[in-house]
C-alpha cells in the first residue's frame, strides 16, 4: 500500500450509509468525502478487479445497485468492504480511500467511457472472472 506512512491522513469518521448507498469518510487533514458503493466496488482495490499489472484490470460491469453488508476495520491501515454481491477481497487503505475521494470524477468518467467503450452496463453484469480453481498463483483470493 503505497504512501501510508507517518504524512497519510488518517479518518477521523467513517459512516456507512446504507439508504444512500455511500460510505462516508472525513481525515484528519479536513477532507471529507461521500463514496458511493458502485464507485467502491468497481474500484475494488484487490487482484480480482485490478489485476497483476498494468492492463489487467477487469472491467467491473452490472455494480450500480450493489450494496455493502458489512465494514470491517483491518489493523490500523485499512477497510474491508463486504459488498452484497459476495466481493469482499479488497482492502482500501487510507490513502487509497483519500485518493478515491480527491480523483473521484475523473475516476468515475474513465469508468463510464470504458462501460461505452466495451458496449457494457451498470445494470447488467458481463464481468468475465477468472477460472475457479486455478487460481493466478499469487496468493490472492479471487
Amino acid at each position: 500500500m503505497a504512501g501510508l506512512d507517518s504524512t497519510t491522513p488518517l479518518p477521523t469518521d467513517i459512516v456507512l450509509r446504507t439508504q444512500s448507498r455511500v460510505l462516508e469518510v472525513a481525515f484528519d487533514n479536513g477532507a471529507r468525502y461521500a463514496l458511493p458503493f458502485e464507485f467502491l466496488r468497481v474500484y475494488s482495490p484487490s487482484a480480482e478487479v485490478r489485476g497483476h499489472g498494468a492492463g489487467q484490470e477487469v472491467l467491473q460491469t452490472g455494480k450500480r445497485n450493489v450494496g455493502v453488508n458489512g465494514v470491517e476495520q483491518v489493523g490500523n491501515y485499512a477497510l474491508k468492504i463486504i459488498f452484497s454481491d459476495g466481493h469482499d477481497s479488497g482492502l482500501y487503505s487510507w490513502d487509497y480511500l483519500l485518493m478515491l475521494g480527491e480523483q473521484h470524477d475523473t475516476l468515475w468518467q474513465d469508468y463510464l467511457e470504458r462501460l461505452t467503450a466495451e458496449n457494457a452496463s451498470r445494470d447488467i453484469d458481463t464481468t468475465t472472472r477468472p477460472a475457479t480453481g486455478g487460481g493466478c498463483g499469487a496468493g490472492h483470493k479471487h
